[in-house]
């Protein structure tokens, strides 16, 4: 005898989420979500990384992955934790490695984020004058869907 599919529990935030992406809403304006970002450093060319954001009462925290840029690094990728602040248009945070170390320590960045929400672009400065620019770009809605219609079909 066959059993019924359980039904396919969505995550909760799913709806939230995809509002929170989607150009022209709204929500959209909230940096909340996904962004893969490129930042140039003096000597090693760009970095990708990828951060998630999280913000709430112009308060902005999240996280960033990237791979290490200096030889002889003991991490292929290093973690970091973000604590900032938005104004408008007006983008501001610390990036703080994690575990600090290996040439890698706390990074101010200060950007503007475009009309649509969709970039961010500004600079990067570290304490003892090494600076350089950023970009972040909001990761699309169409990767969202992806993932929605992966968990529909489990």
């Amino acid at each position: 005898m066959a059993t019924a599919a359980a039904p396919v529990s969505m995550p909760r935030c799913l709806g939230a989420c995809m509002a929170m992406n989607k150009p022209g809403s709204g929500a959209a304006d909230n940096l909340t979500g996904v962004w893969n970002g490129v930042f140039q450093q003096p000597h090693y060319g760009s970095v990708a990384f990828t951060a998630t954001l999280i913000e709430s009462a112009n308060q902005v925290t999240g996280s960033t992955h990237e791979r290490c840029a200096l030889p002889g690094c003991p991490h292929s990728t290093h973690l970091a934790l973000l604590s900032g602040r938005r104004q408008s248009r007006a983008v501001a945070f610390v990036k703080t490695y994690d575990p600090a170390g290996f040439g890698y320590g706390a990074v101010s960045y200060a950007g503007e984020l475009n009309s649509d929400a969709s970039e961010i672009a500004g600079t990067w400065t570290i304490e003892g004058g090494s600076s350089g620019a950023f970009l972040m770009v909001r990761a699309r809605r169409r990767a969202l869907a992806r993932t929605r219609k992966k968990r529909t079909t489990v």
